[in-house]
């Protein structure tokens, strides 16, 4: 780990739910249900295990160059898509923030805008890192072109 996430170890965990909006539903639906609900983590959870998160929005865009499945121009969920990506110390300390009594009315809220229901997959890290800074990219290349065969 190089401390992208401060404090998430090896034994952390990261979670990601998916959510699809529903028809009448906006991105300003979301953001303030999803930010309700992260202000809650933030305050109730930081001392128990929530180490960070962030909430992504499906910009249409497709990456041809990093795709291998076919040559799509645009995602068919641009704007309707969202990820909410969370990190936590531990799986059970994230088991617990659910089940807190602040968090579930807030939960449901966002719940109610999810075309997909809600499956929520916990990842185990397995790197993380931060861009090398301008100098440091220019001693790793330099490196790379001395050593690597």
């Amino acid at each position: 780990m190089s401390g992208l996430i401060p404090g998430l170890s090896g034994n952390g965990v990261v979670t990601v739910n998916r959510v699809v909006l529903l028809q009448g539903f906006t991105i300003d639906d979301l953001e303030e249900r999803v930010a309700m609900l992260c202000e809650n983590v933030k305050t109730y959870h930081s001392e128990t295990g929530f180490l960070g998160g962030m909430v992504v929005l499906n910009s249409g865009m497709i990456s041809n160059e990093g795709s291998t499945v076919g040559q799509a121009v645009a995602s068919t969920l641009k704007d309707r898509e969202a990820l909410i990506i969370t990190f936590w110390r531990g799986f059970e300390e994230h088991e617990a923030s659910h089940r807190s009594e602040t968090f579930q009315p807030l939960f449901r809220r966002v719940l109610e805008l999810c075309e997909n229901g809600n499956e929520e997959i916990a990842y185990r890290m397995l790197w993380s890192g931060k861009a090398y800074t301008p100098e440091e990219a220019t001693e790793a290349q330099a490196a790379k072109s001395r050593y690597a065969a």
